[in-house]
């Protein structure tokens, strides 16, 4: 029930993608409290950034213990990582979805942000990358 449009600025030198702008069209229906299903659209959307850029669990294989498990080492997205995000609600009210015509708010913002932000690096540098994080090892 969401639409993701992402640009993206890849440094050619450095190989570093950053997010420059996300616009978000997303469908919850009846909204019972706009300001709070704005808040949890762009949650949503900011740890779909994470995830596609910066968030990676490394496992060390020979021990099956988790390498970077403190967040010193586990990259999250921060306020300097996050672009200016519009989220537009298309929703009506659904009354086959529920008795109100609401429909989910709290992770409906997260669904297709890292495919979108995948397919906004492949336009920009021509490279399909499938697993994530993208990372610079992968764009080379």
């Amino acid at each position: 029930w969401c639409a993701h449009f992402v640009e993206v600025r890849v440094d050619q030198d450095f190989g570093t993608v950053r997010v420059s702008r996300v616009v978000s069209a997303l469908d919850s229906g009846r909204l019972y409290n706009p300001k709070l299903a704005e808040s949890q659209w762009k949650g949503g959307i900011i740890m779909g950034i994470g995830q596609a850029l910066l968030e990676e669990g490394i496992v060390d294989r020979r021990h099956g213990r988790i390498v970077n498990n403190n967040l010193a080492d586990y990259l999250i997205a921060t306020n300097a990582d996050i672009p200016d995000i519009e989220v537009i609600s298309v929703g009506i009210p659904d009354p086959h979805s529920s008795v109100l015509g609401g429909k989910g708010v709290g992770e409906l913002g997260i669904v297709g942000v890292a495919p979108a932000i995948a397919n906004a690096v492949f336009h920009a540098t021509g490279k399909r990358v499938r697993d994530l994080p993208i990372t610079l090892e992968k764009l080379i």
